[in-house]
């Protein structure tokens, strides 16, 4: 009966909401982008916009690629060749798909270098590697991490350090894993992933794009000024974030009576807008794609706009072993970290981060 109570709980989130300027000197934006590595889907509304403009629409098909590979020795990203072809001239993501993060054995390569294995005790002690509990585990351990450091195992490949790694990966407990991979190079792109990883089963992606208008719009009231919201003069942060939701899932907001799909409505105050453009873009996302992107919509309002505010949402992937830098992220009874900005004329933005079950609070 208590495991019966503990599933019908609501499951535990975590929201962090905070608003800033982007012309100020301690401004957290660039850094909450470029460390929160795995992205799955990316969205941006944009109120009173029929048709994207020419420089929106270029950078929105222009995000990828990405890349799967299927079956791929963990032994190859903790090569000599791997880390000075991909991790030195670059920023290199890697992450296992088809694993479930609370039940499978998981792995992550983060573009800092760090690679992070989320594993099962069984797998874990076949390894012989060290490594910690894990903060999903209830009661007694039974996943552990292992965080590598392919930068610091690059100084000295003569190292017992990397001979021991190398022998865990290739001998003692060989690991193969489907992974997608992506590069965003700094440099002249002298290599490509594609040719490098040849001899396995690997595609390359394009993201997916979904463009769409939505017609007489009802949107919540927001002064980028009150978080909190003001009472019968503006919404706040948090019923802006569950009225996106509706939105993006292309929710009726009108709570009619004979709707028994949904009974959210649009907070109040609101108005009704004639047209807002929605875009969707779905796959292995790098951060600085993102940060190209916000930079954009930043420089939306340099020309007057009827929109007195812009929002662009990410979601990362629900198995991935970190949600923002190193935190451990597991799914539980959830699996979201996601952040959302609202950019407004001025340059003021509101940025919302949320994690749920037992994640760090985000940074």
């Amino acid at each position: 009966m208590a495991t019966l109570r503990r599933l019908q709980e609501t499951p535990r989130h975590l929201l962090v909401c905070e608003k800033s300027n982007f012309g100020h000197n301690k401004s957290r934006h660039k850094h909450l982008v470029e460390t929160h590595y795995h992205n799955y889907r990316v969205s941006f509304l944009i109120p009173e916009c029929g048709m994207l403009s020419k420089e929106l629409k270029s950078l929105v098909m222009e995000i990828g690629p990405y890349y799967s590979v299927k079956s791929l020795p963990l032994h190859e990203l903790i090569t000599h060749e791997f880390i000075q072809t991909f991790v030195k001239k670059g920023s290199f993501s890697a992450l296992t798909y088809n694993a479930s993060i609370d039940e499978d054995n998981a792995v992550a390569l983060l573009p800092n270098g760090k690679l992070i294995l989320s594993l099962d005790k069984d797998t874990y002690e076949e390894t012989g590697l060290q490594g910690h509990p894990s903060r999903c585990s209830v009661r007694k351990p039974m996943r552990f991490v292992i965080s590598i450091d392919l930068m610091d195992l690059s100084l000295n490949l003569d190292s017992k350090k990397y001979e021991r790694i190398s022998w865990s990966f290739k001998e003692k407990k060989p690991l193969k894993f489907d992974f997608l991979l992506a590069w965003h190079p700094t440099g002249a792109e002298e290599s490509t992933v594609r040719s490098y990883f040849s001899k396995y089963q690997i595609q390359e992606h394009q993201p997916k794009v979904a463009l769409s208008t939505v017609r007489e719009l009802q949107c919540p009231v927001l002064k980028s000024s009150s978080l909190t919201g003001e009472p019968e003069e503006a919404c706040s942060a948090l019923e802006l974030l569950d009225w996106l939701g509706a939105v993006f899932c292309n929710a009726d907001l009108n709570n009619q009576p004979y709707n028994f799909i949904s009974t959210y409505c649009c907070p109040q105050p609101s108005t009704v807008i004639a047209q807002a453009c929605l875009c969707t873009i779905t796959g292995f996302i790098l951060p600085e794609k993102i940060q190209v992107l916000l930079e954009q919509l930043r420089h939306y309002f340099d020309e007057p706009k009827l929109a007195p505010w812009v929002t662009l949402s990410v979601q990362g992937f629900a198995d991935s072993p970190v949600s923002w830098r190193e935190n451990e992220h597991g799914f539980q009874k959830g699996g979201e970290h996601l952040y959302n900005f609202v950019v407004f004329r001025n340059q003021d933005y509101w940025l919302q981060m949320a994690v749920g079950a037992n994640d760090d609070c985000p940074p």
